[in-house]
């Protein structure tokens, strides 16, 4: 506080009247009061700061592990559905197959039964 008396000599000196001074000294202590902040408060604003800074960093890191926990298993369904497909498709493959082969051989004797039934009759 001897600032403050400080301020007030000083004002006495350039000829502030003494009615003025003290008022000028109280505005003033009151703006350092309501308006300035101390190194107490810029510490505590600091660690509050440092505090809410780690706490959303734990709460990103746990976001990132449950999207990254999210996407292995939407993985690992994709490839469970890949070998179904997979399978399904080798199934219908073999359907396929079985079905031209039976077309295929079904054609030959047809046609070979023409041939003869050609061939006898010439």
């Amino acid at each position: 506080m001897s600032y403050l008396h400080s301020l007030y000599d000083a004002l006495v000196s350039i000829n502030v009247p003494s009615g003025k001074a003290p008022a000028v000294v109280d505005a003033m202590e009151r703006d350092m009061l309501t308006q300035l902040a101390s190194k107490s408060d810029l510490e505590n604003l600091r660690l509050a700061a440092r505090t809410d800074v780690e706490h959303l960093r734990l709460a990103i890191e746990a976001d990132i592990e449950n999207l990254w926990l999210a996407v292995r298993s939407d993985i690992d369904a994709m490839g469970v559905r890949v070998d179904a497909l997979r399978r399904e498709l080798r199934l219908e493959q073999e359907l396929l197959r079985s079905s031209m082969t039976i077309r295929l051989g079904s054609m030959l004797v047809v046609g070979l039964g023409v041939l003869f039934a050609a061939l006898k009759l010439t």
